[in-house]
């Protein structure tokens, strides 16, 4: 374990880092020790205790480590949390009315932030080691990107970059809503940032805009009946409940980070490669439909839509496709799904048919089909859609 460093010594290294950040491209970097309160935990464990992570089984896999650094690396001394902003250069919320197409999280319009901030990471870590030696210190870094159990949130408060708000999400004074966390974690001591306060007050404009009521409560989630969770994260059949209240949300939802009223100080990304491609912003549904998986994997190539599969993908669009109405007439695109190889894809045409054809119409495919359909799933969509048709 490296030897205290003197102060004059952890000054220099801290100045040298976060100047090095800010020419990468980074929004904010700021310094924490690696020390949660006990609430933070708590409250992570109460989520997982209620079941409100859904099917993450992940987070509750590594429900221990992600209560402290330490415990993920038991030898960090501090913490460099930073913010990538990555504000949208358009209303985040205008696609949402435009029935015909499918809207995409901001985040994702790009490539994937992952392999873009990774990067960033770690040449920041190789001129931080380089730095380092010039000043006589030998010391160890580890790089994160918000895959690793690390409670980064509350980091980045603690480190004072923002605060969580009460959609549960990072909220940065600079920067609004739109900041991706990455961490880069050292066994030397530097010195601490003050945290920041919160600054919601009594606003709860992310409640009122939740479009599935998934914020539950002031700083309370239930991931169950978030769109994000339910269009990424979720792999099986979208609950009948919510799926009129998706809309046209095909990947996330931004409704309650865009209606934030800090983000009137925020300002657009400037990293070109996290800038919105422009088939991105606002994809034809229809054109989407025809995407096989091989042609999905190639349009969504270097994308972090690439991640759910086409399958998923293709049950997120034909609800979007269910919710047009008539907006969507052209029903020649739509029926040859109904031989699709997954019962997933199906069974959401079937829904999306069931909303788009008259219920006589409806009524004869329903029992031309349900005779050939084995999957147990897809015959319920069937048998539920004609009931309601």
């Amino acid at each position: 374990m490296p030897d205290p460093v003197p102060p004059d010594i952890a000054r220099k290294l801290k100045s040298y880092v976060v100047s090095e950040a800010y020419r990468l491209g980074f929004a904010v970097a700021r310094v924490a020790v690696p020390e949660l309160s006990s609430s933070a935990g708590e409250r992570l464990r109460q989520f997982v205790a209620e079941g409100r992570h859904g099917e993450m089984v992940w987070m509750e896999e590594t429900l221990e480590r992600r209560a402290s650094p330490a415990a993920l690396w038991p030898e960090v001394k501090s913490v460099l949390v930073l913010g990538f902003n990555y504000g949208p250069d358009e209303d985040p919320l205008a696609v949402t009315h435009e029935p015909a197409v499918g809207g995409i999280s901001v985040y994702a319009r790009g490539r994937d932030y992952h392999d873009v901030i990774k990067g960033k990471l770690k040449e920041l870590a190789t001129r931080l080691g380089a730095r380092g030696r010039e000043l006589g210190l030998s010391f160890q870094a580890k790089v994160f990107v918000d895959t690793a159990p690390i409670m980064e949130k509350s980091l980045a408060e603690k480190a004072g970059i923002g605060w969580q708000g009460k959609h549960t999400n990072l909220v940065s004074r600079e920067n609004g809503s739109w900041l991706f966390l990455s961490e880069i974690c050292l066994d030397i001591a530097l010195e601490p940032d003050p945290a920041e306060s919160d600054h919601c007050g009594n606003c709860r404009s992310c409640l009122d805009a939740c479009p599935t009521s998934a914020l539950t409560a002031p700083y309370q989630m239930d991931a169950r009946r978030c769109i994000s969770y339910l269009t990424i994260e979720h792999p099986g059949p979208i609950p009948h409940e919510f799926r009129v209240a998706m809309g046209n949300r095909i990947y996330g939802c931004d409704d309650c980070l865009a209606v934030c009223p800090w983000n009137k100080f925020a300002h657009a990304g400037k990293e070109l490669k996290l800038a919105a491609r422009d088939d991105l912003r606002r994809p034809l549904l229809r054109d989407l439909l025809l995407l096989n998986d091989a042609q999905f994997r190639v349009f969504f190539s270097g994308s972090p839509i690439k991640r759910i599969g086409r399958n998923r993908l293709m049950r997120n669009v034909l609800i979007a496709i269910g919710n047009a109405g008539e907006t969507y007439a052209d029903l020649r695109f739509l029926l040859p799904m109904l031989a699709d190889e997954s019962a997933l894809v199906r069974g959401a045409t079937v829904w999306a048919l069931g909303r788009l054809l008259p219920p006589d119409a409806f009524a004869d495919l329903a029992r031309e089909h349900e005779a050939i359909e084995a999957d147990a799933y897809v015959w319920s969509e069937w048998t539920l859609a004609r009931g309601c048709a």
